[in-house]
């Protein structure tokens, strides 16, 4: 398993940046426009994290700027934290087995969500290509259960 990144949402993503890079000093190192979703996310890491980030993107703090306008309460702003993993079926079995809840299986072989006895959601992602559909995955993908 490898730490990716935590994802925080940001209200004003220039006065974030100001925050975050200029007054904070973390770099800038990739960004990425969905205008379909209309959302952006910004990848920032600190000076020292530089290379390893640009080299494999870990660790990170992700800001994601909703472009519609919202209000963040009650910790809506924080998002989740993200592992990618060598087995993504594998990983989600065990944590099944051991009482687990698969908020959103992995049904597409590369995501999947949990959360933590808090509450804190956890992104799980699979290394690298998609991993083919598998059962009982695969079936789960519109039933709502899990």
């Amino acid at each position: 398993m490898r730490y990716l990144h935590t994802m925080v949402r940001v209200k004003d993503l220039d006065k974030a940046l100001h925050f975050y890079c200029t007054l904070f000093g973390l770099r800038e190192i990739r960004r990425y426009e969905n205008e379909k979703g209309r959302f952006t996310l910004v990848f920032l890491t600190a000076p020292a994290d530089l290379d390893q980030a640009k080299d494999g993107g870990s660790p990170c703090l992700e800001l994601t700027y909703n472009w519609d306008t919202e209000d963040y309460t009650g910790g809506r702003n924080f998002g989740h934290l993200a592992y990618e993993v060598d087995d993504i079926y594998g990983f989600c079995k065990h944590l099944m087995d051991n009482g687990v809840t698969i908020n959103r299986p992995p049904r597409d072989g590369h995501m999947a969500f949990v959360r933590s006895p808090d509450g804190i959601s956890i992104e799980i992602l699979q290394k690298g290509e998609h991993l083919p559909a598998q059962e009982p995955w695969a079936s789960m993908a519109n039933t709502g259960s899990w």
